[in-house]
């Protein structure tokens, strides 16, 4: 078992028994995605706007319009378009988490889903702000040239999905025991989709029009190659747990170009990292990103059952009205707060 050193504004650590529980965030990645996601903190929330303008004026001309497709009832690109699903959850994520770290909060780890680990790969420093922006850029740039593909969610065991899958259908996820995500070309996991649900099997869509994590990202994983090789990338600190190694990130892989252009095709296996960061000690898991989804992973695990651990998100499960969203970073600042961290008031105090 990996014991982990507490990062936090209180002398602890993540096998301790007394004291504030350390942080660690989790940043929800593609499918997360909803319309107005976080909109009701931008203008309101000082730290969250200004990291978010960030983002938006180093993504360049671009920025600006998917900032005003996220602001807008009536986008002209649909928020699930690569170019604005991938682009908003990168922003987010980002933004969210650097208002948690403004209250003070110095988080033990941090787990990224999908996208949301390029965001966990610069609150650890294995990227630096501008780099990560232009290779998700980069990779969106190259993935919406690839054919048209879905992800389904499937309530079943990775073994038992094995008969429905073939070279192109894959399981791109493993959220947990039960919880597996297919990947592929649209006609292919049609056709999964139909087998599986005429054998029982409880399936929905997820928020994606290609299949990430799947075969199908392949070529377009390969041509972001040499602008991942361009970028100056240094060993994690914070730890990052990694959803594509299932556990702490080495200095060999957060420097290995090929391991972060190869990520848009390669499995995530959150489920398993998740297992492996609980089994390391007693955290407080934020949520810093869009929904509540991986709150409700993380919820389900017996660490959490049982009180050792602790989850809550940061925004509402899904769109509300935008009192919604300052609601949500209230109540997370408050959980802080009764946890022990001195910083956490002030947040709170701005109801």
């Amino acid at each position: 078992m990996t014991t982990l050193p507490g990062r936090t504004t209180a002398t602890t650590t993540g096998g301790a028994d007394s004291g504030p529980r350390p942080v660690v965030l989790l940043l929800p990645g593609q499918g997360a995605q909803y319309e107005g996601m976080a909109v009701g903190l931008y203008g309101t929330e000082p730290v969250f706007t200004a990291a978010m303008d960030e983002v938006f004026g180093l993504m360049g001309p671009e920025g600006g319009r998917v900032r005003a497709d996220w602001l807008s009832e009536r986008p002209a690109v649909p928020l699930d378009d690569v170019t604005r699903a991938q682009a908003l959850l990168f922003a987010v994520d980002h933004a969210l988490a650097r208002l948690v770290l403004s209250w003070g909060i110095r988080p033990a780890a941090v787990l990224g889903h999908s996208v949301g680990e390029v965001v966990a790969a610069v609150l650890t420093g294995v990227l630096e702000l501008p780099d990560a922006v232009r290779l998700q850029m980069d990779r969106i740039a190259r993935i919406s040239t690839a054919p048209p593909g879905g992800m389904l969610a499937v309530a079943a065991r990775r073994e038992e999905l094995a008969p429905y899958l073939s070279e192109q259908v894959v399981v791109g996820v493993v959220n947990g025991a039960k919880q597996c995500v297919l990947a592929g070309p649209e006609d292919e996991l049609a056709g999964v989709e139909a087998r599986l649900r005429v054998d029982g099997f409880l399936c929905r869509r997820t928020r994606a029009v290609q299949g990430f994590h799947s075969p199908s990202l392949a070529a377009a994983a390969a041509q972001s190659l040499p602008t991942v090789a361009a970028l100056r990338l240094s060993p994690p600190d914070p730890v990052l747990f990694s959803g594509y190694t299932a556990g702490p990130l080495t200095p060999g892989q957060a420097t290995d170009p090929a391991f972060w252009a190869g990520q848009p095709a390669a499995p995530v296996l959150f489920g398993p990292a998740l297992g492996a960061l609980l089994d390391s000690g007693r955290y407080v898991l934020v949520e810093a990103g869009p929904g509540q989804g991986l709150t409700a992973l993380a919820r389900r695990r017996p660490a959490v059952v049982s009180g050792r651990s602790a989850a809550v998100p940061t925004l509402p499960a899904r769109r509300g009205a935008p009192a919604d969203d300052r609601r949500a970073v209230l109540a997370a600042a408050g959980f802080l707060r009764a946890e022990g961290y001195e910083a956490a008031p002030a947040a709170a105090a701005r109801a």
